[in-house]
């Protein structure tokens, strides 16, 4: 499907949405974009419906609550793609007030074990729900330390990370058809889309039972940067030059002091 210049020849023309390449790929794309909302649309009604989702939310909003109330914070564990959604998981559980922080399984091997308090929760991230790195780093995490997961699972005895924790917490992320039948390719795609959308849903609901109407707040104060951090500056610009306006008409036509 290369369109190449070959020798003295004419530049073949640029794929267009008209030709049968063109129509393929586009055909491609409006597929995978399909394949992700269908994903989403799944997961939204398991946290609508079912009880074991709906419970494990609460349970995990809890238990972050009362980890920072006691002065603690949230590690987010994961390796490879789910490595990546974790981080991005942490700096928005940050942006909103929320302690938290990224734990590299390899490096938590290697010394940043010390990294976790007797007053912290550990989330793991893991499609599989049994990436061996991360099953090591469970051996090592105290067993009065809450464990929380993130995996593909819907019940927590099927989770390998949770299995020997009773008190383990699962937030489901299960995805309709695995990404090779959607795709022909096992990439992680609709699985860290849906794992993303799971780790917002955490934060945002987080986020209303800490701040409650106060996260808009919370996120501008940690926020300061940025097209967002200057967008909030001239709203607040806006509105103190407004508050003077209004000031000074109501106060228009009184004697000032001699």
């Amino acid at each position: 499907m290369t369109r190449r210049r070959v020798g003295s020849e004419a530049l073949t023309p640029p794929i267009s949405v008209d030709d049968p390449e063109g129509a393929c790929l586009l055909s491609r794309a409006v597929h995978v974009l399909s394949t992700a909302a269908t994903a989403l649309s799944q997961v939204t009604i398991l946290y609508q419906s079912d009880p074991i989702a709906r419970e494990g939310l609460l349970q995990a909003v809890e238990c972050i609550k009362s980890v920072k109330e006691a002065g603690g914070k949230l590690l987010i564990c994961g390796v490879g793609k789910s490595g990546l959604v974790g981080k991005k998981t942490v700096a928005s559980m940050k942006s909103l007030g929320i302690p938290c922080t990224f734990l590299h399984p390899a490096e938590a091997l290697h010394g940043d074990l010390g990294d976790i308090r007797p007053i912290d929760a550990i989330m793991f991230i893991s499609y599989s729900g049994k990436t061996a790195e991360l099953m090591t780093v469970l051996d090592h995490v105290p067993s009065s330390i809450p464990v929380l997961a993130i995996t593909s699972q819907t019940k927590p005895a099927d989770c390998p990370l949770l299995r020997d924790r009773v008190d383990g917490i699962l937030l489901p992320a299960p995805i309709h058809e695995l990404e090779e039948v959607s795709f022909g390719v096992c990439a992680p795609t609709t699985s860290t889309t849906v794992a993303i959308a799971v780790g917002d849903m955490l934060m945002l609901t987080l986020a209303q039972a800490l701040h409650a109407d106060d996260t808009k707040q919370v996120f501008k104060r940690n926020h300061p940067g940025g097209a967002i951090g200057e967008n909030a500056k001239r709203k607040a610009e806006d509105h103190d030059i407004e508050e003077v306006t209004k000031c000074t008409k109501k106060h228009a036509g009184l004697m000032s002091p001699a």
